[in-house]
Parts: C-alpha cells; structure tokens; sequence
C-alpha cells in the first residue's frame, strides 16, 4: 500500500511539480501489523456520557470543537451540528449544501468549515444559520480558526488567507512556495492576539503578523536531508501547542521544537519523526512519533521523561492532555486510551464505534470528546 501511494505520488510530481503523499499516511492502514492490546490494572476509568452521530468522515481528518458550552461536529457529507455539553442533546442540524473536507472552527460567534473545493463556510454558533463564506485557492484540509474578531484558514497548496469574522472580508492573504513532494497532512494553524502561528511544509514554523500577514519570524522545526524528495520531506504536521510563552511543533522526518512565541527563537529541540503533532500540559510535551510511539518531553529542557511503545503502529491520533494528570490517544479501532502523564503507564481505555479516530480529540475538565471516521460522537468521563 505505502510503496503504491509513493509511486503514485512520485508519478503526480512529473506531471505537475508539485504533489502530495498519502497512502499511509493519513489512511485507516498501516504498513506492518500493529501491536495487540495487553492487560493493564487501570488506575481510572473511561465512562460513557453520551453519544451522538454526524456524518462519516470519507478521507478526511474532522474534528469535534467546543466553545465551552456546546460541542460541534461535521461530516464530510455536509451535515454540522451542535450538541449540548452536558447532556448530548442536539440543538440544531443543518445541511452545508456541499461535500466538506475540514472541520470544525469555533470562535467569535462562528462554526468554520471548509470544502475541498476551497470554500471556506461559515455558520452562526447560536442557530446554525449561514453567515458568510470566502473562497482559498486549494482543498482545505486543517480546521479553520477564529479568535480577536478574525478567521484564519490554510489550503493545500501553500496559501493562508485571514478574514473578518464580521462579514468574511480577506484581510490579506500569505502564498509559500512549497517542496516538490509533501504529506497529505498538514500544519495546523494557531491564533492569539500577537500573531498567526503556522506549521508548514519544508520543517517552518511561521509567526505572522495579523495586520498584514508580514512574517514575524520564522524557525526551523526540522531541515530537510537526504539525497531523495522522499527522504528529504520534512514537513511540520498536526496541531501545535502553546502558552504565552512557548510554541512546540513536530515534523516528519524531523524533530520536535519549542519556539520563544516573542522572538522565534528555539528553546530546545529533539530528533522524532511525528505525524499528529502535539500538546502540552504544565509539565510535558507529548507526541507520537510515526510508528505511533508516544513520548513524554520536559517542557524545561526537553529531556526524554518517558516513552509509550505498547501501541506501536495502532495509527494512533493526535495526543491530547486531559485533566491535569493524563494525555489520550485513539488508534485505529476506535479505542481511546488514558495514560498517565507522569509515567506513560495505561491508566483507563474505552471502545467506541470500532472504525479509526484520526481527528483531534477535545479535552474536557474531567474528561474528552471523541469522533470517529464513521461519524460516532462520543463523551467520555475520567473517574
């Protein structure tokens, strides 16, 4: 399967200069078997508050978001809705008109979806109906995000365009030149009030500015090696974390990175070849690597605490820390695990719907939500 998408890939870059791999790599297979599942004394529990269903996500990555209040989910078949936190409850569902390839955004009054037509939508978070919608010159395949009265989104051939949350008017857009061969997956974006922070293809991380999409600064997270484009793809992938004073990042093919947010300069930086990006509680940086590895780094000086490799090659998703004392990860079955931050040790697991949970999870106070690629919606609690 993988040496079919790279051929495929190698022969789509002759044609146009320019493509994309997949194949493995964002797919529901993986190239060797992975790990079985062993016994554990769980330390906690994953209890099931509700359930709830969207449609399924096709080849695409979605993501369920909240604002606190309300959870929302999209398929890419059209269908958004929202659904009370507590309870489940559907609010409201409606119907995009178009097939979706990204999703969700929530923020400034707003749930943000894209197409992979480039279409950027966006609805109302209060009733679901359409406000505005903008148009970027590539699929879009990373959730778009909103805060300080703009919306930030990205397409996949390089272009990030930022808009007015009010009225959906381009404020400015930014284009890069990317490497001759890149993943599928892609950098995603995260926006304060001083900058626009961006993982690229190549092994960047970008501040830009918000007023004019100037870049602020630019670090390097990996540098491109090898005497292949395959060898030498490098590209920064999944969600970046932050706090107001650091942004960490992960390339394939690369190493893992955390950025002074004010100056880009790099506080430390570690050898890993990661695919789902990371997150940070007040302690670690966790990430998996491509293998899915999961690894715990000192935010501090970056040292190694501990490594997880009972989940080896379970395609696991972007890892999320949740409750102050645990990081999970969902795998290729639709499992979710709950590992303590302090050790790497199992702690809780839970079962879903048994199809792959390739979106990011959201954490919650004492507990996470969960989609997966056939659209189940799932709330767990940590007890």
């Amino acid at each position: 399967m993988l040496k079919r998408a790279l051929l495929l890939a190698t022969l789509a870059t002759a044609l146009s200069g320019c493509s994309w791999i997949s194949g493995w790599f964002g797919s529901d297979k993986t190239v060797t078997p992975p790990a079985a599942l062993t016994d554990f004394k769980a330390s906690a529990s994953l209890e099931r508050q509700w359930q709830a269903s969207i449609g399924a996500a096709g080849p695409y990555d979605f993501s369920p978001a909240t604002d606190g209040q309300a959870i929302y989910a999209a398929g890419s078949d059209g269908k958004l809705l929202k659904l009370d936190i507590a309870s489940g409850r559907e609010i409201w569902r409606v119907d995009a008109g178009q097939a979706l390839s990204a999703g969700v955004g929530v923020g400034e009054g707003l749930v943000l979806v894209g197409t992979a037509k480039g279409v950027l939508l966006a609805f109302k978070a209060d009733s679901g109906a359409a406000a505005w919608q903008a148009r970027l010159s590539g699929e879009i395949l990373v959730p778009p995000v909103a805060a300080v009265g703009v919306v930030a989104a990205r397409s996949n051939d390089g272009r990030i365009a930022l808009f007015e949350a009010v009225d959906g008017k381009q404020r400015w857009a930014s284009n890069r030149t990317l490497p001759a061969l890149t993943l599928r997956e892609q950098g995603y974006l995260a926006l304060t009030g001083q900058a626009l922070y961006a993982g690229n293809a190549g092994g960047k991380l970008s501040a830009l500015s918000l007023v004019n999409g100037a870049p602020l600064w630019e670090a390097n997270v990996a540098l491109p090696r090898g005497a292949t484009e395959l060898e030498r793809i490098a590209d920064v992938v999944g969600p970046l974390a932050q706090d107001d004073r650091e942004v960490c990042a992960a390339a394939y093919q690369g190493r893992i990175a955390c950025i002074d947010r004010a100056s880009g300069n790099g506080l430390w930086a570690r050898d890993l070849s990661a695919l789902r990006g990371v997150d940070m509680d007040a302690r670690y940086v966790f990430a998996g690597d491509e293998h899915s590895i999961l690894l715990a780094y000192e935010r501090v000086r970056g040292s190694n605490s501990w490594k997880q490799d009972k989940l080896r090659d379970r395609g696991l998703s972007s890892p999320v820390a949740v409750a102050g004392h645990y990081v999970a990860v969902g795998d290729f079955e639709g499992r979710v695990h709950l590992i303590n931050a302090e050790d790497g040790a199992f702690a809780a697991r839970a079962a879903t719907d048994g199809s792959p949970i390739r979106g990011v999870m959201i954490p919650l106070k004492s507990g996470l939500v969960v989609q997966t690629t056939n659209g189940g919606i799932f709330a767990l609690k940590i007890q």
